[in-house]
């Protein structure tokens, strides 16, 4: 059984709050987590924080969601690219990946010829690691968010 993640959780938006506080204390501004989360809410459409926490469902906290801009590596060779598919797996350990790449990437281990990919579909786990493995131990795909 697989669902899809497309509405985004309270979890999801804490999580985005931290991000948005995070990146603001890089640029030197201070952001109070009240203030991150008010602005997190209206960002999604929401009036405010309690507004969207009433409204929100309970859901797993997701690392990826769908239109998220990622960045990583796919058969060792690095990309960027638009999320476009995320489903959980009926374990809940597991998602199920479409990235949906800016530049093609060359999937091919020589330089004899090419196979380019514009678009892939894989497994990762919660830290965006892929359980699957190549021959040399790598993973099959490494997911950032970019």
């Amino acid at each position: 059984m697989s669902f899809s993640l497309d509405t985004p959780s309270a979890q999801t938006l804490k999580s985005e709050a931290k991000s948005l506080r995070e990146e603001r204390a890089r640029q030197g501004e201070t952001l109070t987590h009240g203030a991150a989360l008010e602005a997190v809410a209206r960002a999604h459409g929401y009036r405010d924080w309690n507004t969207a926490r009433a409204a929100l469902p309970e859901r797993v906290a997701v690392p990826f969601q769908v239109g998220m801009r990622v960045k990583g590596f796919y058969l060792e060779q690095p990309f960027r690219g638009l999320l476009i598919g995320v489903q959980l797996s009926g374990n809940r350990q597991y998602f199920t990946v479409t990235i949906q790449f800016d530049e093609p990437v060359n999937v091919t281990p020589t330089f004899m010829f090419a196979a380019h990919r514009h678009r892939v579909t894989a497994t990762v786990d919660i830290r965006g690691i892929s359980p699957d493995l190549r021959g040399n131990g790598a993973p099959v795909m490494q997911l950032l968010r970019d």
